[in-house]
């Protein structure tokens, strides 16, 4: 009879996970949104500042992580789009 190890590392590391954010960082997100829609459609479809006015991936960095608010309505933005 086969031995069942019931290691719960390993049944994480073997489990998928249904969260499209899981081992994603700010920044994959960032790039995968710019390089999907472009600075100018990403700025119309998601009203924050960074990304109508003088965008870069540095600058909206910085202000998406110190600014919850804004770091979610583009996590909730790319959950919505890219499930």
């Amino acid at each position: 009879m086969a031995r069942i190890d019931c290691n719960p590392i390993l049944a994480a590391m073997t489990t998928p996970n249904p969260d499209p954010m899981h081992g994603m960082t700010l920044e994959a997100i960032l790039n995968k949104l710019v390089d999907h829609y472009g600075w100018v459609e990403l700025g119309r479809l998601i009203h924050i500042r960074c990304f109508n006015h003088e965008p870069s991936i540095k600058s909206s960095l910085v202000f998406l992580r110190r600014t919850q608010w804004a770091r979610k309505q583009v996590e909730d933005f790319y959950r919505s789009h890219f499930p």
